[in-house]
């Protein structure tokens, strides 16, 4: 091993025995002579080492230059990490590189059983690595003790950050010694972290390496551009082609997390989840699955995901754009460690490319535009990977000689080349079809006939009534204007549930209760295939092949509201009424040059006649009074005068 001029003999014991030939420009700087014991703010790109490098650093102050530990007491050294993920890698990669100097290293983090990990500081501990709660917890407690503290850690500072941990970090540094030596590592440098560097550290030393400054060189961008409907189906496919040992899916919610997980669950990928919602023994349990080759898909969160170091890693995609740069290049960080090669694609639908452009410019990043794999690409590939499959160029051992024989003369080397390649494929993913889009940037998507939106708003190419569409087949929608049935959303959903693209599709005619679209001739077979028998789409939406062409009245059936008894308006429109329901002319043909009657008094209003209405009409009464109409009291019969008259004395009486 080169490079080990300054690093303690047990440390670089530890190294040599991991493998390690060369140090990382992180790893250099850190063991520089000129660094010394001071206080130091390091940043770096993810992935580039930094674990290992404040390892190095941190075994100067501890050991003092002792070549191994003590007997385990009160801790000499703290790591504050921003999730328990990280923070237990964080452990493992110390226990390996202070094997040889003997030290203890313990974790303090959340979601673990708080009784255990006070009897492990009870025992003793040279190093506590934990998360920023489960530590101030200890120490309000005091179960962890700050006294012989010497260094503190700051691993992903900028994260704990952005995570709200600012307060915790505050109580930590403020709890330890003085003269401890504080050590800050953090992927980006903003003012926040300036700003506590300034407040907590002595005199920093600031540590930025070239790399730091410049593109990953073992990441391997790339920007994959289709349509919005097939954003899943792209990813599939990505999967597919690469075919990675490990991949790790970003989705910017826990929902989407929860959604494409059974997608590719269904799909017959072997894939685990990994979001906030989980319990600390799920999420250890999903990484296990990763790393020991029970599961190569995980779909994750950022916050889940912060810091995870999988060894096998080849393959990063970005279903959900990253908000900021800074989330780009921390999710990018998973893939192309410790020198190795890595993939780092991003999903980008049509309307979102401009957004992701600015976003790989902001970051630096130099990506290559692409479509994702086709179907076609992905079977070449797997054709390429299964014929230079080792299987295929081993020589016949001796035991297997008597059954190949065997199988050659009950099959025949077609059969047997047949079985050989359904036995690859079996358990993958069939790829999917994904729809043609134009990646020609300098031409406007209202100009090329090429584009995947041609025939929405916006574009030259009319979708509808085009003379050159050819032979065709018309269907009915039972679905239509009263529904809020529109081409932008009708377009997209036929190509989902129909296998269809855009081009298939032609003239879109919405009556009120239904709607008629003209396919392809081509496309129609195919089309009733995909929807199946019971001929619905989404939405419980029913289809129906119609014998020809419908009539061209996108108005559909009126209901006639009645004619006027002058008859001077059509019955299938409605009376030309302005204001309180009353017309605003009468018989406009009589009183053509009469004055609108709203501009004078209500009793000079022309008279217009009315609608005729099928209820009987009634004579007005000339008055109020209930016996209107009828005989006057005066002219009743003799014997009711005097009847009701005599009832009037009683009631006096």
């Amino acid at each position: 091993m080169t490079d080990i001029e300054g690093i303690v003999p047990a440390i670089a014991r530890a190294l040599e025995k991991r493998g390690y030939t060369e140090l990382t420009p992180v790893q250099k700087a850190i063991v520089s002579s000129e660094l010394g014991e001071q206080d130091a703010l390091v940043s770096a790109q993810t992935g580039s080492g930094k674990t290992v490098a404040f390892g190095l650093a941190l075994a100067p102050t501890l050991l003092r230059g002792e070549e191994r530990f003590g007997p385990a007491a009160t801790p000499l050294a703290m790591v504050i990490a921003p999730t328990r993920e990280l923070a237990l890698q964080v452990k493992r990669e110390l226990e390996w590189l202070y094997e040889f100097a003997g030290a203890t290293v313990v974790s303090c983090v959340g979601g673990m059983n708080m009784s255990t990990e006070r009897r492990a500081l009870d025992r003793g501990a040279h190093i506590v690595v934990g998360t920023p709660g489960r530590l101030c917890d200890h120490i309000r407690r005091g179960s962890l003790d700050m006294d012989d503290l010497r260094a503190v850690v700051l691993d992903e500072a900028d994260e704990m950050l952005d995570l709200g941990f600012r307060e915790d970090l505050e109580f930590i540094l403020e709890a330890a010694p003085e003269d401890r030596r504080t050590l800050m590592f953090s992927a980006t440098v903003p003012k926040a972290i300036a700003k506590l560097a300034e407040s907590y550290q002595r005199n920093a030393v600031r540590v930025e390496t070239t790399a730091a400054k410049e593109q990953h060189v073992d990441i391997e961008y790339r920007a994959l551009v289709m349509a919005p409907s097939d954003r899943e189906n792209a990813i599939i496919n990505v999967l597919r082609f690469y075919e990675a040992k490990n991949a790790i899916v970003f989705c910017s919610t826990r929902a989407a997390v929860n959604h494409l997980t059974a997608r590719l669950g269904n799909r017959g990928f072997s894939v685990v989840a990994l979001s906030g919602e989980l319990s600390q023994n799920e999420r250890t349990h999903a990484l296990q699955a990763m790393r020991d080759g029970r599961a190569r898909v995980c779909i994750a969160t950022d916050v889940a995901a912060r810091g995870i170091d999988l060894p096998n890693l080849e393959l990063v995609i970005h279903a959900d754009l990253p908000t900021n740069p800074d989330t780009l290049l921390h999710r990018s960080g998973r893939t192309g460690r410790a020198g190795r090669k890595g993939v780092s694609a991003l999903i980008v639908p049509m309307p979102a490319r401009r957004r992701a452009e600015r976003l790989l410019q902001t970051a630096n990043i130099a990506a290559a535009w692409d479509r994702p794999p086709s179907a076609d690409e992905v079977t070449t590939r797997d054709g390429e990977r299964l014929l230079a499959d080792p299987s295929l160029s081993e020589t016949v051992g001796e035991d297997e000689k008597a059954f190949v024989a065997k199988l050659l003369e009950q099959c025949s080397a077609e059969q047997v080349a047949a079985a050989f390649v359904r036995l690859y494929l079996a358990g993958r993913s069939a790829p999917e079809e994904l729809i043609e889009i134009s990646l020609d940037a300098k031409r406007s998507p209202r100009t090329d006939r090429d584009n995947p939106n041609a025939g929405f708003k916006g574009s030259d190419e009319p979708r509808r009534g085009r003379e050159d569409f050819g032979a065709s087949v018309w269907f009915s929608l039972s679905i239509g204007r009263k529904q809020n049935a529109e081409p932008r959303w009708l377009i997209p959903m036929l190509c989902r549930s129909g296998n269809l693209t855009k081009r298939d599709i032609g003239a879109i005619r919405i009556q009120p209760q239904e709607t008629h679209v003209e396919l392809s001739a081509d496309s129609a077979e195919a089309f009733l295939g995909s929807i199946g028998p019971n001929r619905t789409i989404e939405k419980g939406i029913r289809v129906a092949q119609l014998d020809g062409a419908p009539e061209a009245d996108n108005r559909g059936e009126r209901k006639p509201y009645g004619k006027p008894a002058g008859g001077n308006w059509d019955g299938d429109r409605k009376p030309p009424f302005k204001g309180k329901g009353k017309p605003a002319f009468g018989n406009r043909d009589e009183r053509r040059g009469e004055k609108n009657w709203a501009e004078k008094s209500w009793g000079d209003k022309p008279k217009f006649d009315k609608p005729k209405f099928d209820k009987p009409k009634f004579d007005k009464p000339k008055s109020d009074k209930p016996w209107a109409g009828k005989p006057k009291p005066d002219d009743a019969a003799p014997g009711v005068k005097k009847a009701k008259k005599k009832n009037a004395k009683n009631r006096e009486e």
